[in-house]
């Protein structure tokens, strides 16, 4: 059964055994929840077993929830009735189109099999039955066109249709009001218009080149054109030299403009991408903390990364591909309706083909690399797993077991590579038959209506390479199409994180830090995290201004949460939290963070020197006041003895550096800030008794008439604290007073310190 792993307003995730390995199950489910109007967006990963549901955060989740077990009870139902055999029948009958081990056939395969050879046999019999009159029809260069492009737009419509999820609908449901191009475009319209003109102008130069080379040949042939000689050039050898010196033109007019346009494309997909994701970022540093802990660092960082950079792509790829493809269609249209009439339906016939070809073969290569990346990714986490668990593999004496599990996958590997290389090879070589049609049909019915005298030879010669160019284009539709729908939904997700709202900037009452004397009281508090119950219910406590303050209390009792609120970080349901007598929510944020430093219980370090860090907030800080912070937060003793001091690089996240060093360089930067009101939310937990004395003797001193919030579970850390609170359930306050007055009561304060400090506990 599906089971719910996280739930948030607007999102949820699932674990449904169902899809693990199976990758056309993991569409089928993606297809029935994206059919839902209130869902977003629906992921389905194969290798995980996970689905995550994107919906309108109004939904009750409730419902969203009953959508996707409807979801996976539907797909049961198909498994059952339409499931393959084994894999072994697949790799009896060797066919590409076989089902992977224990997924379920396609149920429209036989119907749709069907009916095409239906259709096929009645296209067959109307052209046998209709004979002359057919191929006289045909000849007509308007009916051909018209055919020809009608059958290209249904082919186009019924692959869009499958592939489309409803990207382009709002959250409301109704149509953006610009179409997603130009959104992505945005400004830079003018270095579109310039890589646009570049690239029909380069496609020209190439399919000009392809028609002068065949010119060229019947002239050597023939031994004088007759067009060439009515246009004043006389003689085969001046001739030869003109059509010589064009395709010289041409070609190098191709490599030219060929190069101006790949350079215009790739700058116009670098400015989109660098437009986008500084804007993006730039919109992102301004979220409120509540949301962005709500989307997850991983998806924000995918977002601004990987599809930030599909928009960039396509535009500097795929985007240059459909204007060459759009190019060599609109110029065969009107060569061929000028030239040679009478047989443009030879070159007009085989778009509809190739165009189909094109989407079918990608749809089934997309399978294919699902499936094959299924089996690299089993083979990439079990190689990892084992590199990983080197020395229990070497304990339990399996490394025989571990190479013969790993030789396994590696072969699946191997098979579904290679029936993906077979899929390619089969689907490069169709598609170059049905192009190559059209070059045969050109050269049968274009060569006999020049021996009938009914086309001129000059005439006949551009023709002979045309076709094939724009077919070869067309090929590509299908992969175009797949990227572009890649592109709405990362344009999407992308606009999604855009339109997340900001924190107010300086709005506000202005309290500068100089004016703060840190008198802070919660008055009646109740705040509850999403899907929760509330981790603050009705909590009042009051924060003498200039004094030490402890806050204690179990796992989940609220102590964090209380910083949170104070630095708006988190926004509270009811109740108020005052800032010497001012609602912190009336503040201007920026003076009240600047009135507050924050030390938690995670710090984080950039990946730069110890000295960047420290000075990280107050960048203007000598070199003096920068080791006086360190000496005051106990850091200066284990940096001065490190071979670069303070030019130390502490690698990510501070990689080089031990929990407690981290967590002093942390309390030194905000030491150097000098707030008038410091949080310390277990900022001495990673450090040992002796370092914890010594940053606790100069803490005292550093916050001597400075308000000191102290959060810690180590009660020997608020031991000299002016005042402790204990925290129970609900962010209520259990006791507080001084350390003395809370052992001498005996209640819950007296039986943390006995338990910590190793005494005997009265039953």
């Amino acid at each position: 059964m599906p089971r719910v792993r996280s739930v948030i307003p607007g999102r949820q995730r699932w674990d449904v055994p169902d899809v693990c390995g199976r990758p056309v199950v993991a569409r089928l489910i993606e297809s029935l929840l994206s059919e839902h109007e209130d869902v977003v967006e629906a992921h389905a990963n194969p290798v995980t077993g996970r689905v995550l549901v994107r919906h309108d955060p109004a939904v009750p989740p409730q419902r969203i929830a009953g959508l996707v077990r409807e979801a996976v009870t539907l797909t049961r139902l198909y498994a059952r009735s339409h499931a393959v055999r084994t894999t072994a029948s697949a790799a009896a009958a060797n066919r590409p189109d076989a089902g992977h081990p224990g997924e379920p056939a396609d149920p429209t395969r036989p119907r749709k099999l069907s009916a095409a050879l239906v259709r096929g046999g009645a296209v067959a019999v109307a052209a046998l039955a209709c004979g002359k009159y057919c191929m006289a029809l045909l000849a007509r260069p308007l009916v051909s066109l018209g055919l020809a492009g009608a059958a290209t737009a249904v082919v186009v419509r019924k692959a869009w249709s499958r592939s489309d999820r409803a990207r382009q609908r709002t959250k409301d449901g109704t149509t953006p009001r610009h179409h997603p191009l130009r959104t992505i475009i945005g400004r830079h319209k003018r270095q579109l218009g310039m890589a646009t003109l570049l690239s029909v102008l380069a496609q020209l130069a190439e399919m000009a080149l392809y028609a002068l080379v065949p010119s060229t040949v019947l002239l050597l042939a023939k031994g004088e054109s007759a067009t060439l000689a009515a246009l004043g050039v006389a003689g085969a050898t001046a001739q030869l030299s003109v059509l010589v010196g064009a395709a010289l033109v041409a070609c190098l007019a191709m490599a030219a403009l060929g190069y101006g346009a790949g350079v215009a494309w790739r700058k116009l997909g670098q400015t989109v991408e660098d437009d986008w994701r500084t804007r993006t970022y730039a919109h992102v540093q301004q979220l409120a903390p509540a949301d962005l802990e709500s989307e997850r660092t991983s998806r924000v960082s995918t977002v601004l990364a990987e599809d930030i950079s599909q928009l960039g792509n396509f535009v500097g790829g795929h985007l240059h591909e459909t204007v060459q493809l759009a190019t060599s269609l609109a110029a065969l249209i009107p060569v061929y309706l000028l030239l040679a009439p009478q047989i443009a339906w030879v070159a007009f016939a085989p778009v509809p083909l190739v165009t189909w070809l094109s989407f079918r073969f990608h749809e089934r290569a997309v399978a294919d690399h699902i499936a094959s990346g299924e089996h690299r990714a089993r083979l990439s986490s079990g190689m990892a797993d084992n590199l990983q668990a080197h020395t229990t593999i070497k304990a339990a004496c399996t490394e025989e077991y571990e190479s013969t599990r790993i030789a396994e996958l590696s072969r699946e590997y191997r098979e579904a590579n290679v029936s993906t290389d077979r899929s390619a090879a089969a689907q490069a070589q169709t598609l170059r038959l049905a192009g190559c049609s059209a070059l045969v049909g050109t050269l049968l019915l274009g060569g006999r209506a020049v021996l009938k005298g009914e086309l001129a030879s000059a005439a006949f010669g551009p023709l002979i390479e045309l076709p094939g160019i724009a077919l070869v284009r067309l090929t590509r539709l299908g992969g175009i199409t797949d990227q572009y729908q890649r592109t709405l939904a990362a344009l999407e997700r992308v606009q999604y994180l855009n339109d997340l709202p900001v924190e107010s900037g300086t709005e506000g009452c202005r309290l500068p830090a100089q004016q703060v004397s840190g008198d802070i009281e919660l008055r009646k508090v109740t705040f509850a995290y999403p899907g929760r119950p509330p981790a603050l219910r009705d909590a009042s406590l009051t924060i003498a201004p200039g004094r030490t303050t402890g806050i204690v209390g179990a796992t989940g009792s609220g102590k964090t949460t209380i910083a949170k609120l104070l630095l708006r970080f988190r926004h509270l349901d009811e109740g108020h939290v005052l800032l010497d007598g001012t609602d912190v929510r009336t503040l201007a944020l920026p003076d009240l963070r600047h009135a507050i430093g924050y030390v938690s219980q995670e710090p984080f370090l950039f990946d730069s020197t110890i000295a960047e860090n420290i000075r990280y907030g107050t960048f203007d800080a000598t070199d003096e006041q920068l080791v006086e912070a360190a000496r005051t937060a106990g850091a200066h003793a284990f940096v001065d003895a490190l071979p670069d001091g303070y030019d130390t690089l502490v690698g990510e996240r501070g990689a080089a550096l031990s929990g407690g060093q981290k967590q002093r360089i942390a309390l030194a930067r905000t030491i150097l800030r000098d707030p008038p009101v410091v949080v310390l939310d277990e900022a001495t937990s990673a450090v040992d008794n002796e370092t914890e004395a010594a940053i606790q003797h100069a803490l005292q001193a550093f916050g001597t008439n400075r308000t000191m919030i102290v959060i810690a579970h180590r009660l020997s850390t608020v031991r000299s604290a002016d005042r402790i609170y204990v925290l129970g359930s609900g962010g209520l306050v259990a006791e507080y007073g001084t350390h003395d007055e809370l052992v001498a009561r005996d209640g819950t304060y007296a039986t943390l310190w006995r338990l910590q400090a190793g005494l005997r506990v009265p039953a």
